[in-house]
């Protein structure tokens, strides 16, 4: 995974806990890198969920809500940093319609080796939508926030379920249905 992830999950932690709490939290972790991560490096998702379940075990607050945490989080950064690929996009289903086809393609030029996931969108009707998450990583979770922070950034509400999909690791179909 992309340093950038880290460094931003990090950072959330910081802000939630303080410096040092984070500190004492990642010392403890038993990370490869002691904590230090980089925005260019590339780091195993592995020590991505050992950092989430250590600040789960510090804090009470379970793994999944804080992975939803940062999905939240990390709309934010992608907001203020990337605000080119909010361009144009006037709600929530235009910006989710565009991660593959758009967003996720510009992200690979400028980082060729990172591992994305896929995000397969089905509009069933003007307020309702079928998002089908990929990963080869465990950030079901992850996504349901960014989707979440997503529907907060056009002002919309929605009805979410999930249902995993059969036999597919890592992949849910994300039934989201806009309130009116």
């Amino acid at each position: 995974m992309k340093g950038t992830i880290f460094v931003e999950l990090v950072k959330m932690a910081e802000n939630a806990f303080g410096e040092e709490v984070v500190d004492e939290v990642l010392s403890k972790a038993d990370l490869e890198n002691d904590g230090a991560f980089t925005t260019v490096g590339n780091y195993p998702c592995t020590e991505l969920v050992k950092i989430v379940v250590a600040f789960s075990e510090h804090s009470g607050i379970s793994g999944d809500k804080l992975q939803r945490m940062f999905g939240h989080w990390m709309m934010d950064h992608f907001v203020e940093n990337y605000e080119e690929f909010f361009v144009g996009m006037t709600d929530s289903f235009s910006l989710l319609e565009a991660v593959d086809g758009e967003i996720h393609v510009e992200v690979k030029k400028l980082y060729p080796d990172a591992e994305l996931p896929v995000f397969d969108t089905e509009r069933l009707k003007d307020d309702q939508m079928k998002l089908t998450y990929t990963s080869p990583r465990p950030l079901v979770e992850f996504c349901h926030g960014m989707v979440e922070a997503c529907l907060e950034r056009y002002s919309q509400t929605a009805e979410i379920e999930r249902c995993p999909v059969a036999h597919q690791e890592n992949a849910t179909v994300f039934d989201i249905k806009l309130n009116q």
